[in-house]
């Protein structure tokens, strides 16, 4: 018997106006990970040779970009904030010159994921600070199985959503206060997530929800841009566009069709992100990218390869890396025709791509 089918998936009277049901289909996608064996619903393994291949596909000259890490602490919610920037190498950094990229990552990741984009970004001109946000991070996985969906269900509470956003905002102040930070340009600052990490995304760019009657406006007016990657609803809040159609910076939106979470008595697909997208901005006429790459996966897009297809996997990481660095400089008006020239490469990888004010 599936092991779904035998443990509830929320705590009682569970607050998750934020990530209702992704907790538990994430559940369900790690028990079908590890009954893979007997699973014919589960993707074949990659070769390790096609895995070779793939990794090499998205690597990046380890000349052209630096790391650093940060065990930072916000003594105020006696909450560590760990993360990690790829900085552009090269001796022509000077002081207030490099835009950034703030990434949020999904529900049990790291700091350490995403690594294909930061590591693109930094060698194409772009700081990448990537936040861990510890109590939705990769400790979930750890520790006594029998109690993986309490620790989900706690991931998933509003709080530990509002905390997300308390953690990119924490780690934008320290960077820019840390001797590293001074190269970096605060009038071009960019929020992105993948997951749960483009819903915090989302809120930092200005979605509004309405907890305990009262309304929830989190918004960071420092970021001027978000890219949203396989963003899900706000589970049980309502009409998106009461939600999102207020976002007034311009937003890139990254799926494919088969960005799919389907377990026993929960489904969330495409049409979730392509409805998140048409209520984006609705009412300040703000300017939206949307992309959507033909069949893939809901983990394609962070740095595990082999998930969506052992040869689709590295091209859609390749193209995406490469859409959102062509939105970036398309904003910074690097090149103006980047989108389009993008679209046009890429049209065999696509189902749909459209582009409004920008």
């Amino acid at each position: 018997m599936n092991l779904l089918t035998r443990i509830p998936l929320t705590t009682p009277g569970a607050k998750t106006w934020i990530y209702r049901g992704i907790a538990a289909a994430l559940l369900g996608l790690a028990v079908l990970g590890a009954q893979a064996a007997t699973s014919a619903s589960v993707e074949a393994a990659p070769k390790p040779d096609a895995t070779a291949a793939a990794s090499e596909a998205v690597s990046v000259d380890p000349s052209l970009f630096t790391t650093q890490t940060f065990q930072w602490k916000d003594t105020t919610r006696d909450r560590p904030v760990p993360a990690k920037i790829y900085l552009p190498a090269g001796p022509g950094l000077d002081a207030g010159t490099v835009p950034l990229v703030v990434f949020s990552h999904g529900i049990g990741g790291s700091m350490e994921g995403y690594s294909y984009l930061g590591r693109y970004f930094a060698a194409h001109g772009y700081a990448s600070l990537h936040v861990q946000h510890v109590g939705s991070d990769r400790q979930l996985w750890r520790g006594n199985p029998l109690t993986l969906v309490s620790r989900l269900s706690d991931a998933a509470q509003d709080t530990e959503a509002l905390h997300r956003v308390k953690d990119v905002k924490f780690a934008l102040d320290r960077l820019l206060g840390d001797p590293v930070g001074k190269v970096i340009d605060g009038q071009r600052l960019i929020a992105a997530g993948h997951s749960y990490g483009a819903n915090t995304t989302m809120l930092l760019a200005g979605a509004k929800v309405d907890m305990n009657g009262n309304t929830v406006w989190v918004k960071d007016p420092r970021f001027g841009a978000a890219i949203l990657i396989s963003a899900p609803p706000f589970y049980g809040l309502g009409d998106p566009l009461k939600i999102v159609s207020g976002i007034d910076v311009p937003t890139l939106h990254i799926t494919a069709t088969a960005d799919d979470i389907q377990i026993p008595g929960y489904s969330s697909g495409v049409a979730d992100r392509l409805a998140l997208y048409q209520a984006t901005g609705a009412s300040t006429q703000a300017a939206k990218v949307l992309a959507v790459f033909k069949d893939g996966s809901h983990s394609i897009f962070t740095d595990r390869m082999g998930t969506g297809g052992a040869a689709l996997n590295p091209k859609v990481k390749v193209a995406t890396r490469q859409l959102a660095l062509a939105f970036l400089n398309r904003l910074h008006g690097k090149d103006t025709a980047a989108l389009e020239r993008w679209s046009g490469q890429n049209a065999l990888l696509l189902s749909q791509f459209e582009k409004v004010a920008l």
